[in-house]
């Protein structure tokens, strides 16, 4: 008896570990600098491009200490990225490839702020950001652009404007977002930090 309840119980833990999204803490997203290391041992152990580091780190040189905090590019699960792929997909939908990477791009620099939470996961279904959440498009399946998009977008981190914020003025106005900077206009949507 004790065997079987044992044996429930272990698949039950098993089961719920599966439920529930792997979410990267912003901690995963900064490394200490430690004597000895470099920006391209640093990259090659979490397994991203040194460029990449240095771009995040607005570094055009190699050269770091001990004791520096550097920001590393958000990574994604295979779920993360099917969901990341599936609100581009949604949001994005009719928008050229470059307006894909650009809404992608937003929620990763939106995971990289303090001002949003720290997560792919937790950006995406943060309160009301995104009307596909609200409306259930989210839910459906991605093309293979948005996919190409989104691995377009988290190989390129720190090359962009920074931009934490899109919409599309033709279907929404909002004074908060009128006060931002305009990074760029890609299609219909406006880009904004």
């Amino acid at each position: 008896m004790l065997k079987k309840m044992l044996t429930v119980g272990t698949a039950a833990l098993c089961l719920l570990a599966f439920s529930f999204p792997t979410q990267i803490s912003a901690d995963e997203n900064a490394h200490t600098v430690q004597k000895g290391e470099s920006i391209y041992k640093i990259a090659e152990n979490y397994g991203v491009s040194a460029k990449q580091i240095q771009a995040m780190n607005n570094k055009s040189y190699d050269e770091i200490v001990p004791g520096e905090q550097l920001q590393l590019p958000v990574t994604a699960n295979n779920y993360e990225k099917d969901l990341l792929a599936r609100l581009v997909e949604a949001e994005a939908e009719g928008e050229s490839y470059a307006g894909k990477v650009a809404v992608a791009t937003v929620v990763l620099n939106r995971v990289e702020t303090d001002r949003f939470p720290d997560s792919i996961h937790g950006v995406i279904y943060d309160g009301y950001q995104f009307s596909p959440v609200l409306n259930g498009s989210i839910n459906e399946p991605a093309s293979q652009e948005s996919k190409d998009a989104v691995d377009e977008a988290l190989a390129y981190q720190g090359f962009d404007n920074g931009s934490i914020f899109f919409y599309n003025p033709d279907k929404a106005q909002s004074s908060y977002l009128s006060n931002q900077e305009v990074t760029t206009e890609i299609g219909n949507h406006v880009f904004l930090r």
